[in-house]
C-alpha cells in the first residue's frame, strides 16, 4: 500500500497526493460559489429578461427554489450511487459541466416555464457536484485529520462564495456602462460564469483522483447500493448525522435567505431606499459568512480532538445559541446586533461541519458515496420544510421567527447527540487511527 503524505496539517489517506488535495480545494472554492450565484442572477433574469412584476417576483423565486430542492432530493442519492460505481471525479466533473450548461441556457429563457426547466437542469448538476464535494471530503483525509480537512474545505467554500458573489454581481453594471443593453449584459455575465466553471472542470479532471476507493472486485452490486443509504441508518451515529443534515442544511438556507430579507425589511422600515436596504441586509449575510470562514479551522480542530458525537453536541449547541439569540434581536442592523450575527455564522458552520465529520467516519468506504447521497437527501428535505415553515413564521409571527425555529431544532439535535454519545459513542478519532493497519 502506498505511504500517506501530509497536505499542510492534514494527513492524507494512502494513495492521495498533494495534487489531488489541491484540486479538491479548488473544487471547494468553485462549486458552492457558482451554485449560490444562480440565486443572485435569478432576480436579474426575472426582471430584465421576463419582465416579471415586482409583486410576482417572490412567488416566482419561491417556485424556482422548490424546483431546485426537489431536483436535489431526487438526484443526490443517484449521484452517490453513481460515484460508488464509476468514481467521484467523473460525477463531480460531469455535475459541474451540467451546471455550466445551465448557465449558458438560463439567460436565454423567454418564459417562466422555460426558466423552470433550465433551473431543474442546473440543479441536476448541483446534485452531482455538491454531492461529490461532500464525498471527497471524506475520501481524502485520514480519520484523525477529517475535521481539519472539513475546516479547510469550509474556509475555501466561504472564500469562493464571497469572491464569486462580489465579482459577478458587478459584471452586468460594468457591461451596461460600456453601452450594452441590460439583457445582453446579463447573458454575458452568465456565459462568463459558464466558461469559468468549464475551465475549472479541466483542472479538476487533471487533478482529482480517478476511480473509487474500493477495488472493482469489492464494489457492492447496484441493488445493494440502492438500499444502502437507509439501511445504514440502523447505525445510531449515521442516523444522527442524517438528522443533523436535515437541520444543518436548514441552518444554511435560513441564514442565506431570511437574514438578507430581515435586514432589508428593517432598512425599509427605517426609511432607506430599496438599494440601500438590500445592501444593508446583504452585509448581515456577509458578516455571518466571514465569521463562519474564520471559525471553520477551529471547529475542524474540535472535531478531531473529541468523539464525533460529542463534537456534534458542541456544534449544535453553538448553532442553537446563535440562532436563538439572533431570533430575539429587535433590530438586526443595530451595531449591538453584530456579535449575534457573528455567533450566527459560527453556529451554522459548526453544526454542518460536525454532521459531515460524523457521516464520513461512519460510512463504509465501498458505499460512502451512497451514504453521503442519503445525507444530502435529508438535507434537501430539511430545506424544503424550513423554507415553508420559516416563511410562514416570518410573515405571521415575527421576523426572527425562522431563527427561533432553527435554534429549537438544533436543541433537539443536541439532545440526540448526547443520547448517542451515552448509548453508542463509537471510536475516538485518534484511537480509530491508531487501531487502523499501518501502510506497508
Amino acid at each position: 500500500m502506498p505511504e500517506s503524505i501530509r497536505f499542510g496539517p492534514i494527513n492524507l489517506s494512502p494513495g492521495i497526493s498533494r495534487m489531488n488535495a489541491s484540486a479538491f480545494m479548488l473544487a471547494s472554492f468553485v462549486t458552492i460559489g457558482f451554485m449560490i450565484f444562480i440565486n443572485i442572477g435569478n432576480t436579474f433574469v426575472l426582471i430584465e429578461n421576463l419582465g416579471i412584476p415586482k409583486d410576482e417576483q417572490g412567488a416566482a423565486t419561491g417556485m424556482l427554489q422548490i424546483i431546485n430542492e426537489v431536483s436535489l432530493l431526487l438526484l443526490m442519492p443517484v449521484a452517490g450511487i453513481l460515484s460508488d460505481r464509476i468514481g467521484r471525479r467523473a460525477v463531480m466533473v460531469g455535475g459541474l459541466l451540467i451546471m455550466a450548461l445551465g448557465y449558458v441556457l438560463y439567460p436565454l429563457a423567454t418564459s417562466l416555464n422555460e426558466l423552470a426547466i433550465y433551473r431543474f437542469l442546473f440543479a441536476a448538476g448541483v446534485a452531482g457536484a455538491t454531492g461529490m464535494l461532500g464525498t471527497i471530503t471524506h475520501d481524502y483525509p485520514q480519520e484523525k485529520s477529517r475535521g481539519k480537512m472539513i475546516g479547510l474545505s469550509s474556509l475555501m467554500i466561504v472564500l469562493g462564495s464571497i469572491f464569486v458573489a462580489d465579482i459577478f454581481r458587478r459584471l452586468p453594471e460594468i457591461f451596461q456602462n460600456q453601452g450594452m443593453e441590460a439583457v445582453t449584459a446579463g447573458r454575458y455575465t452568465f456565459w462568463i460564469a459558464a466558461g469559468s466553471v468549464a475551465f475549472a472542470c479541466i483542472l479538476l479532471r487533471l487533478g482529482l483522483k480517478g476511480g473509487t476507493p474500493a477495488k472493482p472486485e469489492n464494489r457492492p452490486p447496484l441493488k445493494v447500493l440502492l438500499r444502502s443509504g437507509l439501511k445504514h441508518a440502523r447505525n445510531p451515529r449515521i442516523a444522527l448525522s442524517y438528522a443533523s443534515a436535515f437541520v444543518g442544511r436548514s441552518d444554511l438556507v435560513i441564514l442565506g435567505t431570511f437574514t438578507v430579507l430581515w435586514g432589508t425589511r428593517a432598512g425599509l422600515d427605517q426609511g432607506m431606499g430599496n438599494a440601500e436596504a438590500l445592501k444593508s441586509g446583504t452585509l448581515l449575510f456577509v458578516f455571518a459568512t466571514l465569521a463562519a470562514g474564520v471559525w471553520s479551522p477551529f471547529i475542524g480542530i474540535i472535531i478531531d480532538r473529541f468523539n464525533r458525537a460529542t463534537a456534534m453536541a458542541i456544534g449544535s449547541s453553538l448553532a442553537a445559541v446563535g440562532f436563538m439569540a439572533m431570533g430575539l434581536v429587535d433590530d438586526p442592523l443595530a451595531r449591538s446586533a453584530l456579535p449575534f450575527v457573528v455567533l450566527l455564522g459560527v453556529g451554522q458552520i459548526s453544526c454542518f461541519a460536525c454532521a459531515q465529520a460524523l457521516v464520513g467516519q461512519e460510512a463504509p468506504v465501498e458505499e460512502r458515496g451512497t451514504v453521503v447521497g442519503a445525507f444530502g437527501l435529508f438535507g434537501a428535505l430539511g430545506i424544503i420544510i424550513a423554507m415553508w415553515i420559516g416563511g410562514w413564521l416570518f410573515d405571521n409571527w415575527m421576523y426572527g421567527g425562522p431563527f427561533v425555529m432553527i435554534g429549537g431544532a438544533n436543541l433537539v439535535i443536541v439532545t440526540l447527540a448526547i443520547l448517542v454519545r451515552l448509548k453508542s459513542p463509537g471510536p475516538m478519532p485518534e484511537r480509530k487511527a491508531a487501531a487502523a493497519p499501518q501502510p506497508g
